[in-house]
């Protein structure tokens, strides 16, 4: 039977710190999106997408939930998220 896996089996970037970042992150764009929809103008679909999986993303290891399998791990672990949220904060404060 496997062992459950805990945060403190995790260092670096499932340390605290980095999960509070990502959480924050999260929060706070989907905060500006929930109350300035009109600045997602200038996305395109595909981009969007890529940040709202950041998003999600960035939810799911600020919680603290660790994947078992590889590649949600790849998926929805603190790098991916962190590129795709900052993907997406450049392009918005870009235009």
């Amino acid at each position: 039977m496997r062992e459950a896996l805990t945060n403190n089996q995790h260092s670096g970037a499932y340390a605290f710190m980095p999960r509070m970042f990502s959480l924050l992150l999260a929060m706070g764009m989907s905060g500006f999106i929930f109350t300035y929809p009109k600045a997602l103008i200038h996305f395109s679909h595909g981009i969007l997408s890529l940040m709202m999986l950041g998003i999600c993303a960035g939810f799911v290891h600020g919680v603290g939930f660790i994947q078992r399998n590889k590649l949600w791990r790849v998926l929805f672990g603190p790098w991916m998220s962190w590129c795709l949220m900052i993907l997406g904060l450049w392009i918005l404060l870009k235009n």
